[in-house]
């Protein structure tokens, strides 16, 4: 028995905007009269440690995702894609940025960062769609590379019960007015990377 209309899991690591993303979400789900839970973790975000935050839209229990419940996985970050991938459903979707933050195992030659086509063949073994989205670089092209966040909500925006109206109201009041247009033009870049 469903428990929530939409579970999804966004992970990344520190800094690239998972809270922001959840925070845009919660506000948008209020606007539309849904109830909505999230619960999130940070380890060591500061550093570059792996943020995680569970948001389910029309929920009435907890407001953690079971393992094999999420209905969309959004990874800002591959690698934690494949960190995560356990709570996906086997009818979920996957929207991964196909952007690296390389770790210094990886950056010092200790360990071996694995191909975007190994995270995604492995994504694709648990759920039925892992759909990569070079969102760094359409973050760029909106104006700021700092918007990557934003993209992949654009990208989610296709997947979840909520307006896009309400998602882009919610985006003005969590993002500074001067970068307000540049993270609509992000927004709008990522939905059309999915549709």
């Amino acid at each position: 028995m469903r428990t929530s209309e939409c579970d999804i899991v966004i992970v990344g690591v520190g800094g690239q905007g998972v809270i922001l993303i959840s925070d845009v979400i919660g506000r948008a789900a209020v606007k539309a009269g849904k109830s909505v839970r999230g619960a999130e973790t940070h380890g060591m975000a500061q550093r570059g440690g792996s943020v995680i935050n569970h948001t389910r839209i029309g929920c009435r229990f907890s407001p953690m995702v079971a393992a094999g419940g999420a209905d969309v996985l959004l990874a800002l970050e591959p690698a934690e894609a494949l960190r995560f991938a356990h709570f996906l459903s086997s009818d979920g979707v996957a929207l991964v940025n196909t952007s690296p933050v390389l770790p210094v195992t990886v950056t010092t030659g200790i360990a071996a960062y694995p191909s975007l086509e190994e995270i995604l063949a492995a994504l694709r073994d648990v759920c039925r769609m892992a759909m990569p989205i070079d969102a760094t670089a359409l973050a760029k092209r909106a104006g700021t590379a700092q918007a990557m966040n934003v993209v992949m909500l654009g990208a989610l925006s296709r997947y979840i019960p909520l307006p896009e109206g309400l998602l882009l109201d919610a985006l003005a009041e969590v993002v500074l007015s001067k970068y307000l247009e540049a993270n609509r033009r992000a927004f709008a870049l990522g939905k059309a990377e999915v549709e």
